[in-house]
């Protein structure tokens, strides 16, 4: 990516969306909508000074919702430009309320908060497009209870918990552990608070709290004047004293909480299932198998058993990958469609499926499950197929010529990685080669059209 942002003939637009393409093959006008950043990309440093002092927390996407960063932001930290974009949904000042921390702690003066969307025509030979794809939400499977168990996770939720940077600094720390210890930091806060109303009480009457409430419980005031005063520092007391008999029992219980160690991966979850998609995606089998090899890394005790139709591992090296997986990192393959996901005690998801094998239907409870989700269509598909002006198939990829399969049905305008169908990133890097190759082929195309007339 620094390669990328550095190159002379590489001019990157990102944050910035495709309105229109009009023309032809090899004389395409783009018009591009510049998105306002509501910071200055050129002044910005990237150094996160605003990052660190703006107060107002959102749910970090990156990190599928597992931890918070800031109104004023870097999508991750290698991202390029290196530089930060405020988010006008949440951002105090964009939305009529007083802040501007970040304007003032900004030594750069890159915040500007009157920025706006710019739009950009563009003169361009030919179109590469390279849109990803989407996470298949597992949440329409009702039996696999995505969302309702908390212990059943994605394999990219999966993937940023392996991650040093991730939210668990690489621990594999269960959701339903972490739940817990969120309410403890919540609990801590309201008792901090509590305590310094209380503290105010008890300076204001000279009397300890606890000797206070055992005398007015036991109806020992008499004084008429301040008993609405009595009646408020009983109810704050008795509100700390739930507090900390709550925060006491939440640490108490966080005390057993380990790292997970049992792992079930379950298999094409929205993939090659005719309610959803009928096709295979291709690279979830050997994604399942690398994280719990990572697993094992992180912690030897670690065993995996990754639940599939079959295995396909159909690339070079792959099969041979799969077997060392088996033999060096405590993982087992087992044969078999999982029909049902229930909840076990102390949060532990319970496994039904059918062992084909010995065609038997088993329970087996782990510490948490992960789901492989298929390779779906990217949700700008529909959108930007129109404004491109070219077809999509029945799957919601885009469509290309059999016999040029990076061809879509427009001259001019090329295909490559999961936006022409499910692939691994080997596989996405070829055709990303293969697709400039077919970009770079009709400019000159037509340049030497033009030079014969």
């Amino acid at each position: 990516m620094l390669d990328v942002g550095r190159h002379p003939n590489v001019e990157l637009m990102a944050y910035s969306e495709v309105e229109k393409i009009e023309g032809t093959k090899g004389n395409f006008k783009a018009t591009v909508r510049r998105k306002a950043r509501y910071v200055d990309e050129n002044k910005c440093t990237g150094c996160g000074a605003c990052t660190e002092k703006c107060p107002t927390p959102v749910p970090d996407a990156f990190n599928e919702g597992f931890s918070d960063r800031k109104a004023i932001y870097s999508w991750f930290a290698q991202g390029i430009p290196s530089t930060h974009v405020i988010d006008p949904d949440f951002c105090r000042v964009l939305n009529g309320k007083k802040c501007g921390i970040c304007q003032k702690k900004c030594e750069a003066g890159a915040i500007d908060f009157e920025q706006t969307d710019k739009i950009v025509e563009l003169d361009i030979g030919a179109v590469v497009v390279a849109t990803g794809y989407e996470i298949f939400n597992p949440e329409i499977i009702p039996e696999y209870r995505y969302k309702d168990l908390p212990n059943v996770i994605t394999a990219i939720e999966f993937e940023r918990f392996l991650s040093a940077s991730g939210p668990t600094s690489g621990h594999i720390d269960r959701p339903s552990d972490i739940i817990v210890h969120n309410q403890i930091k919540d609990l801590e806060k309201k008792e901090k608070k509590s305590k310094k109303g209380i503290l105010r009480l008890e300076e204001k009457h000279g009397l300890s709290s606890k000797d206070f409430f055992e005398k007015f419980k036991n109806k020992e005031y008499d004084d008429k004047e301040n008993i609405k005063d009595m009646e408020k520092w009983a109810e704050k007391y008795e509100t700390h004293l739930e507090l900390s008999r709550s925060l006491t029992y939440l640490k108490k219980v966080s005390e057993k909480f380990d790292v997970a160690k049992k792992l079930a991966f379950i298999q094409c979850v929205g993939s090659r299932d005719l309610r959803f998609y009928p096709f295979c995606s291709g690279y979830c089998c050997m994604h399942s198998i690398k994280e719990a090899i990572i697993a094992h890394e992180h912690e030897n005790e670690t065993t995996s058993t990754i639940f599939g139709m079959d295995i396909r591992a159909v690339s070079k090296g792959f099969e041979e990958y799969k077997v060392r997986g088996g033999n060096n990192s405590n993982i087992s393959y087992a044969r078999g469609r999982v029909a049902e996901i229930i909840n076990g005690p102390k949060n532990n998801p319970v496994i039904i499926y059918e062992d084909t094998k010995e065609q038997k239907v088993k329970k087996e409870a782990f510490d948490l499950v992960i789901l492989a989700t298929a390779c779906a269509p990217d949700k700008s598909v529909k959108q930007l197929s129109e404004i491109l002006d070219i077809e999509i198939n029945k799957f919601g990829f885009f469509k290309t010529d059999s016999n040029k399969p990076l061809d879509t049905t427009r001259k001019g305008i090329f295909v490559c990685g999961c936006a022409h169908s499910p692939m691994d990133i080997p596989e996405s890097v070829a055709q990303a080669s293969s697709a400039a190759s077919r970009a770079v082929q009709a400019v000159t195309d037509i340049q030497q059209t033009v030079k014969a007339s």
